[in-house]
């Protein structure tokens, strides 16, 4: 007789254990824990309206068969595969991965994996590459760590079809954005050096094109118009220590600056070497101010006084509302914006008299 296709029926009796050839099914869990197939379905989704006793008991059931849910399967059932997607540029800097981090820990507790894309340095075609990939792997909505002022009019072209937030971005944008208050975080760290008795503040911003660098400006100018002072003109960097470094080597030389606000603390290291080299002192000649606190910033010589953005509370706020744009099947252009803290610590002082 030929072999028959189809594989043979285990007996009622006979329950797979771990390292069985037969996979575990969600019924022989059932079986083991003498429950219904819905209650060890409601336990593995993380269901409230299961008694302690009843999940323990399936809990139990699953280890013993070494049962592992089927995700595609689940899939099909629900209509979620329990995936999110997160976007964001090709870069190690600290806040875009600081950011990053916070929205994949917020997933993780929730019960959610994340699947990474990357846009590059937001070339054109990359946003929609990205998104066509993420599709396929049929993810059930997505965060974009992208905060590039050149994909905002193409992130809220795209949000109209699926479930997307944006961690920083334009106000205007026709999707969920959730940001950090650059703009403030801008006028405390101005404003403690004015409060000091600095007659101006210098500027060492990030690159153009990104939403932070021009809310941080943004901050910085209003901040100096409205105690009417002279406007120095801005030093631009690009996030990184070497272009503080070299923004370091003109102010070094002016000695009419006495105080600088610089746009990241990554930037602010590359200044106070330079400030050394040159025989300018932190903050007796000069006081500086970076934004971000990264966990180094307390150990730089001397310690950052900063701008601390609460990346951890943007990565769960950014993941409540995209969880919640789900659930609603609605668009949203809801905004939400977190606040962030000066931290004064040691490289700001009232100015040499």
């Amino acid at each position: 007789m030929a072999n028959m296709p189809f594989a043979v029926e285990p007996h009622e009796g006979d329950l797979p254990r771990a390292g069985s050839k037969r996979r575990p099914g969600m019924h022989d869990v059932a079986r083991l824990a003498g429950v219904s197939h819905q209650t060890v379905s409601r336990v593995l989704n993380g269901n409230a309206n299961v008694s302690p006793r009843t999940r323990a008991l399936v809990v139990a059931a699953i280890e013993e068969l070494g049962y592992r849910p089927n995700s595609a399967a689940r899939t099909l059932v629900t209509g979620r595969s329990r995936t999110l997607g997160l976007i964001t540029i090709a870069s190690a800097l600290y806040g875009p991965m600081s950011t990053l981090y916070g929205v994949e820990a917020a997933a993780r507790e929730a019960g959610y994996m994340i699947t990474v894309a990357s846009v590059g340095d937001g070339e054109a075609g990359a946003l929609d590459e990205a998104l066509m990939n993420l599709q396929k792997q049929g993810v059930d909505g997505i965060v974009v760590v992208a905060p590039l002022i050149s994909l905002g009019d193409a992130l809220s072209s795209h949000a109209r079809h699926l479930p997307m937030i944006a961690v920083e971005g334009s106000p205007g944008a026709s999707l969920p954005v959730i940001s950090v208050d650059q703009s403030l975080g801008a006028r405390l760290a101005t404003t403690h050096l004015l409060e000091l008795g600095h007659r101006t503040v210098w500027h060492v911003t990030g690159p153009a094109g990104w939403y932070e660098t021009q809310h941080r400006i943004s901050g910085w100018a209003e901040t100096l118009t409205a105690a009417q002072v002279d406007i120095p003109p801005m030093l631009r960097g690009d996030w990184t220590a070497q272009s503080g470094y070299e923004a370091g080597q003109i102010l070094s030389r002016m000695p009419d600056a006495t105080a600088v606000f610089v746009a990241n603390d990554q930037m602010a290291l590359g200044l106070l070497r330079a400030l050394h080299e040159h025989g300018r002192t932190v903050p007796d000649d000069i006081s500086v101010v970076g934004f971000d606190d990264m966990p180094e910033s307390a150990n730089f010589i001397p310690p950052l006084t900063t701008v601390r953005q609460p990346f951890s509370d943007v990565g769960r706020r950014s993941l409540e509302a995209l969880l919640a744009l789900i659930k609603s099947g609605t668009g949203s252009d809801e905004r939400i914006v977190i606040t962030p803290e000066l931290v004064v610590r040691r490289s700001t002082s009232r100015p040499a008299s």
